[in-house]
């Protein structure tokens, strides 16, 4: 349950990541009022998953679903780079957080 919080966590951090995008540096109400309440949430769930995940390895996760959906959003979205380079670097945070994941 709490690998499933936590993934959960990491898919709201996504989210919000990408209201504050929207919210154009808080200046536009309702990109910024979801950004604040999916912010909330994401952190109110990982503190949940902490409760039983070490530190070091929920963190890691969180952020690196995070990075990893942020990036790829911002391909699909909003027109980044998606260069041979970019692209490997996603795959290895994906590895780095499939190796905590298995190492917990």
């Amino acid at each position: 349950m709490p690998w499933t919080v936590l993934f959960l966590a990491g898919l709201l951090e996504v989210a919000w990541a990408t209201g504050l995008k929207q919210s154009a540096g808080f200046t536009r109400l309702w990109p910024s009022v979801f950004t604040l309440v999916t912010m909330a949430g994401s952190f109110l769930l990982l503190a949940y998953a902490m409760r039983s995940l070490p530190l070091g390895t929920a963190y890691a996760v969180w952020t690196g679903i995070g990075t990893v959906g942020a990036a790829i959003l911002g391909i699909m979205m909003f027109g980044e780079a998606a260069t041979p380079a970019r692209i490997l670097c996603i795959g290895l945070i994906l590895a780095g957080i499939a190796g905590l994941k298995l190492t917990s």
